[in-house]
């Protein structure tokens, strides 16, 4: 006599789908979160190399600073810094091409977010060219039109910066009446006046702004080459 079969109940099936439903819901739950978690880390990571990229490349810039012998008469120096925006004049970039660059660095709102800003002229290798690109990084900095904002670069996020200066055994304020002052704070960002001059050590200070890989007061400093063995 052959035994009949019992299957499941609609209960029982019900009770099945309900459990299966449930350890769906926490599998998908757990998925979503490290998919977030990936995400995350991997704008973390691009932020972080991204402001790496930026300090980089202002250290090379101020390594590259062109002799001051070769501006005299033209500029009052190879750098200048007014409290809104650092230009400066560095030997080329290009290792095709022998001449000057002008390079600016300033912070402007874009689409309502503070960024810092590059912007680099191409090379210049007569008096005119050098005063055109002088004339034209100044312009960026007050009001950039459309050719100039093709020339610009935006770092990261910026809420301010500010800049001091070793001079004389001591930091200082560039724009100071004297510009020696022991500690003297940074100059601000709508600060008044120029400092041209060359100092031995920069040392540049940014607000991150929060909600990023880095956020708070990132400080970092630069040393002449001629005074930090090639090292900065």
């Amino acid at each position: 006599m052959n035994k009949r079969v019992r299957g499941f109940t609609l209960v029982e099936m019900l009770v099945a789908l309900a459990i299966m439903a449930i350890l769906s819901v926490l599998s998908w739950r757990g998925l979503d979160g490290m998919m977030r978690s990936q995400s995350q880390t991997r704008q973390y990571s691009d932020d972080i190399l991204v402001l790496q990229t930026g300090l980089a490349q202002w250290r090379a810039d101020l390594d590259a600073l062109a002799p001051t012998t070769q501006v005299q008469g033209l500029l009052p120096g190879p750098l200048d810094w007014n409290g809104q925006a650092m230009r400066l004049l560095r030997r080329s970039a290009a290792p095709a091409a022998t001449g000057l660059q002008v390079v600016a660095w300033s912070r402007r709102d874009v689409d309502g977010t503070g960024q810092w800003l590059r912007w680099q002229s191409g090379v210049v290798r007569t008096r005119g060219e050098l005063q055109i690109a002088w004339q034209q990084a100044g312009n960026w900095v007050q009001n950039p039109g459309p050719e100039d904002r093709r020339s610009e670069v935006a770092i990261t996020p910026l809420v301010q910066w500010q800049i001091f200066f070793f001079r004389g055994g001591s930091w200082s304020n560039p724009l100071s009446s004297d510009g020696s002052a022991a500690g003297a704070q940074p100059a601000p960002a709508n600060a008044a006046g120029s400092a041209s001059s060359v100092p031995d050590a920069m040392r540049l200070v940014l607000t991150l702004p929060p909600g990023r890989a880095l956020s708070g007061t990132l400080t970092t400093d630069w040393v002449r080459p001629t005074l930090g063995g090639n090292k900065s």
